[in-house]
């Protein structure tokens, strides 16, 4: 096989022969030994490095992130290939055949007049393929390695499609006021708060739910907030043990 040259325009075929070049004998050394166990970490941060500069607008490192995302789906492949598993025209057979046979509404003779109905016709049919025999087994189905907030989400949003939810916001927001002093009076007590802390922790995924909230969103812009509060306090040369209270109390604009 030629070695891969510089071009104006590549193709998916030129992604995969550099992969075949950098694994071969004479390739990269780095390449050579890589699994798909410890490529595991790689592929979670390249997609976090695209979601970052999706959200700074910058649409030309957009593309070079997700360059990177592709990447990790291509170097798979090139592994599987190679001990005789998959290969990428597997990997491109899976994801088409799942798009035409999920969207019945578009594909087939199903109806969905909105994004909502269309989100269910997609359930339904994923829910078809999977032949998942109980309704436990599909939250589990969620994956494990999610963030924890977008994966309490996920489930709880599935969980709520079988009609277990606190119902509305007002009542899911009592239900966190109850954890809370479940907590406070695990506190005064000395007792293990573990067990509250994690109602509470549900209980606020559930309210960012029925409020139209994301939780990992919100907490990250909370937490990026809470880093600009506290740098503005450090430039202004305020106390810095007050920031927390500051912005629980919404009085940043004290710094």
């Amino acid at each position: 096989m030629d070695k891969p040259v510089l071009k104006d325009k590549y193709t998916i075929d030129d992604l995969l022969n550099i992969l075949t070049a950098l694994r071969a004998e004479d390739g990269c050394p780095w390449d050579k030994v890589q699994t798909h166990e410890t490529l595991k970490k790689c592929m979670i941060e390249e997609v976090y490095e695209a979601i970052d500069a999706l959200d700074a607008g910058d649409d030309a490192l957009f593309a070079n992130e997700l360059g990177d995302v592709l990447l990790q789906v291509a170097f798979h492949a090139q592994i599987a290939k190679e001990r005789g598993a998959f290969d990428f025209d597997r990997i491109l057979f899976e994801l088409c055949t799942k798009l035409i046979t999920r969207h019945t509404h578009v594909f087939g003779d199903a109806k969905a007049g909105n994004a909502e109905e269309a989100l269910a016709t997609w359930e339904q049919n994923k829910k078809k393929e999977k032949k998942s025999a109980t309704s436990a087994e599909i939250l589990d189905e969620v994956p494990h390695h999610l963030p924890a907030l977008m994966r309490a989400e996920k489930v709880q949003k599935k969980a709520a499609s079988f009609g277990t939810d606190f119902g509305d916001a007002k009542n899911t927001a009592a239900k966190l006021q109850a954890a809370v002093s479940e907590l406070i009076g695990d506190i005064d007590e000395n007792k293990n708060p573990s067990a509250a802390f994690r109602k509470i922790l549900l209980a606020a995924v559930c309210l960012g739910r029925h409020l139209h909230l994301t939780s990992e969103t919100e907490l990250n812009a909370a937490t990026n907030d809470f880093i600009e509060k506290f740098s503005s306090a450090e430039s202004s040369e305020k106390p810095l043990d007050s920031v927390f209270q500051a912005i629980f109390l919404d009085e940043m604009n004290i710094f």
